[in-house]
């Protein structure tokens, strides 16, 4: 049976933080709020719970799922051969709406799709999601919606769709924003801006002016 609490109050918040991150830890799936939509949560080194994550979602491994970090220093950790550029981008808009795809560590024993030796991650700027990722760590995190609906903006949107697939649900009311993360590759010698969403091509460009849009 799921167990939800409501993060606007103080004494719930704190239950339900302690609850959802023994719930990661045990490889188990959580929502939370964030800045965009909700998402769904899983342990990012838990191979299991990913699995759990996309078979919730009805979703295959062809479209991996996204870490979302606690603080950019977890960057250190993750990913390889990160630019200057990239960095310049994390300082202007992390914590936000920004994920960058970036190549990851190959010493890392995480396995979050077909993602081709790459990770899209983002820190996202919601004291909930940040609370509970400094706590347990990266989170393998996805839009909290059955693949081809739209992602919910509350909490209840969330439920009706995952009900007991889910085992604890952070519930902080409706989100601040409907607008998916704007995505850039930052693979390349020059990043590439894969998806336009909350941060236009036109914001990235006062930082990294050079950046390409992907046809």
């Amino acid at each position: 049976m799921a167990r939800r609490y409501d993060t606007n109050d103080a004494t719930d918040r704190s239950t339900g933080l302690r609850e959802a991150a023994s719930a990661v830890r045990r490889g188990e799936l959580v929502v939370l709020p964030t800045d965009t939509v909700y998402g769904i949560g899983a342990d990012a080194f838990s191979s299991e719970a990913v699995t759990d994550l996309l078979a919730a979602k009805g979703r295959g491994r062809t479209m991996p799922t996204p870490v979302l970090i606690g603080s950019p220093n977890t960057l250190h950790g993750l990913v390889t051969d990160f630019s200057e550029m990239a960095w310049e981008l994390v300082d202007a808009f992390w914590p936000g709406a920004l994920t960058l795809v970036a190549k990851h560590q190959p010493s890392l024993q995480w396995d979050l799709g077909d993602t081709r030796g790459t990770v899209a991650v983002r820190m996202p700027l919601h004291p909930v999601a940040i609370e509970l990722l400094t706590e347990v760590g990266p989170m393998a995190v996805s839009s909290a919606n059955l693949t081809g609906h739209p992602a919910p903006e509350d909490c209840d949107a969330a439920q009706e769709m995952l009900g007991d697939s889910v085992s604890v649900y952070l519930d902080g009311g409706p989100t601040p924003g409907n607008v998916p993360s704007s995505i850039v590759d930052v693979t390349r010698e020059v990043p590439v801006l894969l998806r336009a969403g909350a941060i236009s091509a036109e914001e990235l460009r006062k930082v990294v002016p050079d950046l390409e849009v992907a046809n």
